[in-house]
């Protein structure tokens, strides 16, 4: 009977680690960003809409992996992007073809390295690293924010572009006043 237990649970443990079960692949980790790919992305905003935010980042760049290192493990910002955003870690660097819908975007070797078109055209053809670059729900470039952002200059920017504050008010008031009042204990 004892072998006959064990050789039953062997075969569970098998068939579920063979068939690729993981719970992580049912809930997600709350203390990190859920990161995908922009074509995930480009595909997921298809059945649900929702805002896109880009970290555009590459290898070598000190101030992304800082922004990683403390503003991307922010409790405030992680939660806050996990509910509002399709969060997507795109190297600029990646030489992999990109394909969202009918639009392809290549590699182009320049110097050493080289840059992906898309990279190119989510910046304005104005490559900087780190850059944060928010899409609204329709996969349209709302805008492209170059540079590193401490953890609460980039809570207010996240509120800004997820809550459609950009639409009715400047940056400046927003910060001011509506986000004062909104997030009082930040």
């Amino acid at each position: 009977m004892k072998n006959f237990i064990t050789s039953t649970l062997l075969f569970v443990v098998v068939i579920l680690t063979s068939t690729g079960f993981k719970s992580d692949s049912v809930t997600r980790n709350a203390d990190q960003i859920n990161w995908i790919t922009i074509e995930e992305a480009y595909e997921k905003i298809k059945k649900e809409p929702k805002k896109v935010m880009i970290d555009l980042y590459t290898d070598w760049c000190g101030w992304c992996k800082v922004m990683d290192r403390e503003t991307f493990k922010n409790k405030a910002i992680v939660e806050y992007v996990n509910a509002n955003y399709y969060a997507v870690k795109l190297d600029a660097e990646q030489k992999k073809t990109i394909i969202l819908g009918d639009k392809k975007f290549e590699f182009l070797p320049q110097g050493a390295k080289g840059i992906n078109q898309i990279a190119l055209a989510l910046t304005n053809n104005q490559p900087s690293y780190p850059t944060t670059v928010f899409l609204d729900d329709q996969f349209n470039m709302i805008q492209p924010l170059p540079g590193y952002m401490k953890p609460k200059e980039f809570h207010e920017v996240i509120t800004f572009f997820g809550e459609d504050f950009y639409k009715k008010e400047d940056f400046e008031n927003y910060k001011a006043k509506t986000y004062k009042e909104k997030y009082r204990a930040r």
